[in-house]
């Protein structure tokens, strides 16, 4: 068994920058632990064609890592894996980080106020658990009739198959997100035809791609304060595009124009878009940068089907308009469980009740960190704590440095566990529908995977800017939690 005081799930941008808070807060007692056999996360996961960030790369880094040598504005999927392989072994988080062992289960013991936390191995025991486990980690495979009688090969975008050739292949993709957007391109390549089943169109923008130069790099490398310029520049930039995405009346219609415009100059077809151009409010869904996504669907290399799959014939696809299609492979770009995490039945708090059911009709929680009936536990990118509109590990780090006072707000109080009160949740909670009570996720006309079905609230993205949340994690002063006194442990977690 492994006794330790902080145990992280999961060695992510979420998972590695809760490490490195802990290192620099003095907290040297931790361990992560990670199903996969590198660090990584989602950008160790994902690695079909054309897999890249559309957030700036200079802003797509820890604060503490600025990297001079990124390659383009947007960068490749496996150039972050890199990246975050190398802040791992920079920040020597190698001892602590434990691969290929996965949390097959975590029960809070109220007895010796410890978390036991079970992974097909050595068990772990720890004073307080961080879930990092990511929100982009389970493939979604929709319920398709008949999806089992496909005879080719079938895989979600999120498992891409090397071993299979797509090159002179009929293939068809399953899905208009993000994913398909950068893989669609790619495949129009070498691939043919290429079929795009279309549930519901994107608003697309451009996406402006380009390379840094060697000097480039080479400039940043040797002026950091150019470097930091940069990131300023695009973190502003990116909060000046929260009105647009949040349903300011003047911003979005701007950026609706844009995104119209750079449709019609890529696609000359008026029927074709028509099909492309979606019928619900600017930034009801994820908005998303493309300059290759249209050429590729308007040209000879790929069949948009405007409508969903609604059955599998075996190697015939038929959608919900009744056209049938004729394939070799399969490839679904679905999304992902993202507002119902499935790590929440993995996880039991006090009463024996699971995280999934204490958020059976949404998530919840105070400060997108915290959640009451779990206590000493933390959860980063988790509820509310996404954005449509900056960077994600801004929001990460923020969390992180808001669990590190927490944990020193216990360290006062010796003996003491952290658990969250109910009416602060709760409040929270209030406060997040009123903020996005009028905006285009809840409002706008579209099925998105930023609202919960379940109850209609807002439960992935954090309805503000990121200097909001900052401030809003600031202001919490400690009395969102009921501290009370633990059990005195021995040496190996049980009550003495």
């Amino acid at each position: 068994m492994t006794r330790t005081s902080v145990a992280i799930i999961g060695a992510g941008f979420a998972g590695l920058g809760m490490a490195m808070a802990l290192r620099r807060a003095g907290r040297d007692d931790f361990v992560v632990l990670e199903r996969g056999a590198s660090v990584g996360g989602t950008w160790r996961d994902n690695t079909y064609p054309g897999v890249a960030c559309d957030v700036p790369s200079h802003l797509y880094g820890f604060a503490a890592h600025p990297n001079p040598h990124w390659s383009a504005t947007f960068a490749p999927g496996a150039e972050i894996h890199r990246y975050l392989s190398r802040v791992a072994e920079t920040e020597g988080l190698g001892d602590r980080v434990r691969l290929r062992t996965p949390m097959l289960g975590a029960e809070w013991d109220a007895d010796a106020a410890v978390w036991r936390i079970r992974t097909g191995g050595e068990p772990v025991v720890a004073d307080t658990l961080v879930l990092a486990c990511g929100r982009l980690t389970e493939p979604d495979v929709p319920a398709i009739a008949g999806l089992e009688t496909f005879p080719g090969p079938i895989f979600h975008s999120a498992r891409w198959d090397h071993d299979v050739q797509v090159a002179g292949r009929r293939v068809a993709v399953v899905g208009t997100g993000a994913s398909a957007v950068q893989l669609v391109p790619q495949l129009a390549r070498v691939a043919g035809p290429v079929t795009l089943f279309q549930r519901t169109p994107a608003w697309i923008v451009p996406r402006g791609e380009s390379t840094y130069t060697a000097d480039e790099q080479r400039r940043f490398a040797e002026h950091p304060g150019e470097l930091a310029r940069l990131r300023a520049e695009l973190y502003a930039e990116g909060e000046a595009r929260f009105a647009s995405r949040s349903g300011d009346a003047g911003a979005a219609a701007a950026a609706r124009e844009i995104a119209l415009a750079h449709l019609e100059s890529q696609v000359a077809d008026p029927a074709l878009r028509a099909a492309l151009t979606p019928d619900y409010a600017f930034g009801c869904k994820r908005v998303l940068l493309s300059d290759d996504f249209y050429p590729a669907v308007a040209s000879d290399a790929v069949t948009l089907e405007p409508s969903a799959l609604a059955a599998v014939e075996g190697s015939t696809l038929v959608s919900t308009n009744g056209t049938r299609v004729e394939a070799d492979v399969l490839i679904l770009a679905t999304g992902f469980a993202a507002s119902q995490q499935p790590y929440a039945d993995l996880v039991r708090g006090e009463g024996d009740r699971t995280l999934a059911e204490h958020w059976s009709s949404g998530m919840t929680s105070f400060a997108s960190t915290v959640v009451s009936g779990f206590p000493n536990m933390f959860v980063l990118n988790g509820p509310n704590a996404s954005l449509g509109h900056n960077s994600s590990v801004l929001m990460v780090e923020e969390q992180a440095a808001y669990a590190v006072r927490a944990l020193a707000l216990r360290d006062r109080r010796p003996g003491s566990v952290l658990r969250t009160r109910r009416e602060a949740e709760e409040a929270y909670t209030r406060e997040i529908v009123e903020a996005a009570a009028s905006t285009p996720w809840v409002t706008g006309g579209c099925r998105n995977w930023y609202v919960d079905a379940r109850s209609g609230r807002l439960t992935l993205l954090w309805p503000g800017t990121v200097q909001a949340f900052r401030e809003r994690l600031a202001a919490a002063d400690g009395s969102e939690f009921q501290m009370e006194h633990a059990p005195v442990r021995g040496a190996r977690g049980e009550e003495s």
